[in-house]
């Protein structure tokens, strides 16, 4: 049986069997959050089940109620605080101080993460600026937070647009690289910026993952992400998380958690630790099936608006190659027409045309047909799998000569 009091005992950044800075980014990937071990028991403890725990006397435990914490979530918290800040999230925040801790949530999806910071932290009265180039459900976020009687600023993500619209805002909400278009803002720049003007920063991580983008040592306040992504990799769960190293703010946070009860099951939470260990070879892999597709493509008439920020022509290279130590498994492009685009979609063999990215198997789809992202009918957002890559190149190559008849 799992021993939940030794698990919580050991449940900070950089404890237990995780290893922490000096260390590469696999040996991480695989050690992160894992317990002290226990002779007979297993390196990684199963899914615990329960909407209760004993609790005689006063609460005063680690474990009381299922809705509030959870020993498998307390292991994949630590072992995700052990990748966004492997330094134990030292770095300056909003005002100047060093922190030394960085605690990390998990939520039952990546927008009930983003849903938590936003409605923590915002209140009627309030000003805060989003990007207006960003995932798709932020216009329904838009409506609710002004519903609420939250003043919402937009402006695109590239050339650090946010910054003109800053004054007076509570929090500024980053998201780069954006969500499908691949523009990419200077964390560091903007954090400094609001944090000058006494605005929070949170930064959407998802594209990048921590092995991309750390923005907790960029100066952001909040590191968020929807660990269905490229952070589990399997497209079989969805999850989202926020790290900060702010004790107060993370405590706001995980009050509105607890209200709304946007909490993960745990076999959900056992499945993402254990997808943490392959995290580091999936994003190799998939990192570099996105170049060669993104040199491929940009060798092809048909294809226009390719972006990849690892390209070193592409217009976010530059502040990219400074900020990202991995520039993602995303590429996008425009083919002339949605039919198009339809035909290529159809005749991808290797490729599922599903939403999502990030997984073990590459996926693609025209976005134009979900609505409310500002592109072309024929843009197509490509999230590159664990393929070999000539494979996958080849068959891209070959459903773009299908497809233009």
């Amino acid at each position: 049986m799992t021993d939940s009091a030794s698990i919580a005992a050991g449940s900070g950044a950089g404890t237990g069997a995780g290893t922490g800075t000096g260390t590469g980014d696999g040996t991480r990937a695989v050690r992160a959050g894992l317990p002290e071990p226990v002779k007979y028991e297993p390196t990684l403890p199963g899914p615990v089940f329960a909407a209760h725990f004993h609790l005689p006397g006063d609460p005063t435990g680690p474990y009381t109620y299922g809705r509030d914490d959870n020993p498998t979530w307390t292991l994949l918290e630590q072992a995700i605080g052990e990748l966004e800040a492997p330094d134990g999230g030292e770095g300056a925040g909003r005002d100047g101080a060093v922190g030394t801790d960085v605690e990390t949530l998990v939520f039952a999806s990546g927008m009930a993460a983003i849903s938590a910071v936003l409605f923590s932290q915002l209140r009627a009265g309030d000003a805060v600026v989003l990007p207006d180039d960003g995932y798709q459900a932020l216009p329904l976020v838009r409506e609710q937070l002004t519903a609420y009687g939250i003043e919402v600023r937009t402006a695109p993500t590239g050339g650090d647009a946010q910054l003109d619209v800053l004054d007076g805002a509570k929090l500024l909400w980053i998201e780069t690289p954006s969500n499908p278009g691949l523009d990419v803002c200077d964390v560091r720049r903007l954090a400094d910026a609001a944090h000058a003007r006494g605005a929070l920063v949170a930064v959407d991580n998802t594209l990048a993952t921590p092995l991309g983008q750390r923005p907790l040592e960029l100066g952001a306040d909040f590191s968020v992400a929807s660990g269905t992504k490229m952070l589990t990799g399997h497209g079989d769960i969805l999850l989202g998380y926020v790290a900060c190293r702010d004790a107060e703010l993370i405590a706001s946070v995980r009050r509105w958690r607890k209200i709304v009860g946007a909490i993960p099951g745990p076999m959900e939470a056992w499945l993402a630790h254990r997808s943490l260990a392959t995290l580091q070879l999936r994003a190799e892999r998939q990192n570099a099936n996105a170049l060669a597709l993104a040199e491929a493509l940009r060798a092809r008439g048909e294809v226009t608006g390719l972006r990849y920020p690892g390209l070193p022509d592409d217009p976010s290279y530059k502040i990219a190659s400074q900020q990202m130590r991995r520039f993602g498994c995303v590429v996008s492009f425009t083919l002339p027409s949605r039919a198009q685009a339809d035909r290529f979609l159809d005749a991808l063999r290797l490729v599922d045309d599903a939403t999502s990215f990030g997984g073990v198997r590459s996926t693609a789809e025209r976005r134009g047909r979900w609505g409310g992202d500002a592109v072309a009918e024929g843009f197509i957002r490509l999230s590159a799998g664990s393929e070999d890559p000539e494979d996958l190149v080849a068959d891209v190559l070959r459903a773009l000569d299908e497809s233009a008849g």
